[in-house]
């Protein structure tokens, strides 16, 4: 089962407070090479706030860019993110029960079921299935 981990972000990092974050990051590093020394970890990486983002808004035909930062409760927003196969969701819940703190302060982390070809087979055609497996096979990326 290939999941995303999402870290959620926080008032201070979406300031770029890394006040005392050093030792974080030492620990999250030593996470990241067990995940990798386990298998699971295929990607991940942290994300800059986002006042350094784009949204593009979609309405029809029309498309319109807004600057970040964006509004709201930063724990609405992504900080970071893991792409992991494990065997269930349960697996994953006990791999993020090992994370350090990605934050200074609380902070929460989600995890999130990528769709399986077989999720969605019945909305999809025979062509349309055989496109996304010739994407997946240029991407290299077979699950």
């Amino acid at each position: 089962m290939k999941v995303m981990i999402f870290v959620k972000a926080t008032k201070g990092s979406e300031a770029e407070d890394f006040g005392g974050q050093t030792e974080m990051m030492e620990a999250m590093g030593r996470y990241n090479e067990d995940l990798v020394a386990a298998g699971i970890m295929v990607d991940g990486d942290g994300l800059q706030p986002s006042s350094r983002g784009k949204r593009v808004v979609f309405d029809g035909k029309t498309r319109t860019v807004k600057d970040g930062p964006f509004p709201g409760d930063p724990n609405d927003l992504v900080a970071g993110f893991w792409i992991w196969n494990v065997k269930d969701i349960n697996e994953a819940v006990e791999w993020v029960k090992k994370c350090p703190n990605p934050m200074a302060t609380k902070s929460e982390i989600e995890i999130r079921p990528f769709y399986e070809m077989e999720d969605l087979a019945d909305h999809m055609t025979p062509e349309m299935i055989a496109q996304e497996e010739r994407l997946r096979d240029k991407l290299g990326n077979k699950h």
